[in-house]
C-alpha cells in the first residue's frame, strides 16, 4: 500500500510513444479511482517517451527502464523496480516486457495483461516465451475479439494453467470529438488543406503491419480517375524514408502528404473524405475509432478488430488486406457516391457510442479488485 492507502500498481509498456496502445494508458488514466488505485508507469524504450510529461503532469511517477546502451540492462532494472516498489499488481501492455516481469515478480504480486494485438504479429520466440509464461497471468484482457480468437496455447503448454481471455473494448475521448462543417473547415485549415480537394486520409504509425505501401498504390490507382485526389499520411517511424520515395513516384508526386506525429489527431480527422486503414495486423485500431466518431467514412482490412468496429461492413467498407486494388475499389465507391459515404459515417459515429474509455477502466478496476481479492 502507498502512504495513502491505495494500492500502488505499475503498468508496464514497451514505449510511450503516440501509437494507440500507449494513448490507450493516457487516456484511461483521468478516469483511474486514484484513492483506491495509485498508479506508476515504466516504459523500456527510452527514445518512445512522447507521452512522458502528460503522464507526469497527471501526477504519476514513470519510471523508464532502457537507456542507449546497454539495451539489455533494462530486465535488471525492471526487476530493481519490482522487489523495492511494493506494487500489489503489475498490468502488462507489451509481450516481452510481460514476459520478464513474469519470471521477476515477487511472490504475492498479482499480474494482469492486455493484449493489443494478434499473436501471429508477434516473432517466434516472443510467442513461445510468452506462451510459457502466460500461466502467471492471473487474468488477461483482449482489446477485440480477433485479438482474444489469436490468443491460442501451443501443444506443449496446454496441460499447464492458461488464464481465460476476456474481451474488453477500450474507447476513445469523447470529449474531443469534432463533428461536422465547422470541423471540417477548422480540420482543413490546419492541414493547409483546400475545400474542394478530395481527401484519403490515414493515422498510423509506419511500420510494416500498417502496409501504408498498399494504400499508397490504391491512390495511385485513384488518381487516374479522380486527378484531385489528396493523401494525407499522419504518424511517423521506421518505413518513413521508403515511403516517401514511392510517394515522389510518376503518379503520386504531388499527391501525398505527409503530416508527421500529431497529439490533435481527434482535431484533424473532419478534413478527411474517407478514412483509409491498410494494415495486415490489428488490435483495436483507436485512429480509425476517433475517425468514426467524427462522422468519417472507413475502408479498412478485414484483421483483428477493425470488423468489430466496422459491425463486418454496417458501417464501413471492408477489404482483403494487401490488395490494392480492392482497397482502390473500395476508396473509390465513396468518393463517387457521397450518399453512401454520409450513410455509412454516420451509422459509424452511432456505432462508436458503445466504445467508452470510462466503462472500460471501470471494468479494469474490478478485475484489478477481483485479482487482489
Amino acid at each position: 500500500m502507498s502512504s495513502t492507502g491505495a494500492a500502488r500498481l505499475l503498468w508496464l509498456a514497451k514505449g510511450l510513444g503516440l501509437g494507440g496502445t500507449e494513448r490507450l494508458l493516457s487516456l484511461g488514466l483521468p478516469h483511474v479511482d486514484r484513492d483506491r488505485f495509485e498508479i506508476e508507469v515504466a516504459y523500456v524504450l527510452p527514445w518512445k517517451d512522447a507521452l512522458v510529461e502528460e503522464l507526469r503532469s497527471q501526477g504519476v511517477t514513470v519510471h523508464c527502464l532502457g537507456s542507449p546502451s546497454p539495451r539489455a540492462a533494462w530486465p535488471a532494472r525492471l526487476g530493481r523496480l519490482l522487489r523495492t516498489r511494493a506494487y500489489r499488481l503489475v498490468h502488462t501492455h507489451s509481450p516481452v516486457p510481460a514476459v520478464a516481469a513474469r519470471l521477476m515478480l515477487p511472490r504475492g504480486v498479482a499480474l494482469v495483461h492486455t493484449e493489443h494485438n494478434e499473436w501471429p504479429r508477434y516473432r517466434r520466440a516472443t510467442r513461445v516465451a510468452n506462451a510459457a509464461t502466460y500461466g502467471r497471468n492471473a487474468a488477461v484482457l483482449a482489446v477485440s475479439q480477433g485479438v482474444a480468437d489469436s490468443v491460442r496455447p501451443p501443444r506443449w503448454v496446454r496441460g499447464a494453467r492458461f488464464p481465460r481471455v476476456e474481451v474488453l473494448h477500450h474507447g476513445y475521448d469523447e470529449g474531443r470529438v469534432r463533428r461536422g462543417a465547422d470541423a471540417r473547415v477548422k480540420a482543413r485549415a490546419l492541414l493547409g488543406l483546400a475545400e474542394d480537394d478530395l481527401v484519403v486520409g490515414t493515422v498510423a504509425n509506419f511500420t510494416p503491419k500498417k502496409d501504408q505501401r498498399t494504400l499508397l498504390r490504391a491512390v495511385r490507382i485513384l488518381a487516374m480517375r479522380h486527378p484531385g485526389i489528396r493523401l494525407v499520411m499522419v504518424g511517423s517511424g521506421p518505413l518513413e524514408s521508403a515511403l516517401r520515395q514511392q510517394a515522389s513516384e510518376p503518379g503520386l508526386g504531388g499527391r501525398v502528404m505527409f503530416a508527421g506525429t500529431r497529439d490533435d489527431v481527434q482535431e484533424i480527422v473532419p478534413a478527411f473524405d474517407v478514412f483509409a486503414l491498410s494494415s495486415l495486423y490489428e488490435g483495436l485500431p483507436l485512429a480509425m475509432l476517433e475517425a468514426m466518431a467524427a462522422g468519417v467514412p472507413c475502408v479498412a482490412t478485414r484483421v483483428g478488430g477493425t470488423p468489430e468496429l466496422l459491425a463486418e461492413g454496417e458501417a464501413g467498407l471492408l477489404v482483403s488486406p494487401g490488395d490494392a486494388d480492392e482497397l482502390a475499389a473500395g476508396l473509390d465507391k465513396l468518393l463517387c457516391n457521397q450518399t453512401l459515404a454520409s450513410d455509412l459515417g454516420s451509422t459509424a459515429a452511432e456505432a462508436t457510442g458503445r466504445y467508452s474509455i470510462r466503462k472500460a477502466v471501470r471494468r479494469i478496476e474490478a478485475v484489478y479488485d477481483e485479482v487482489l481479492g
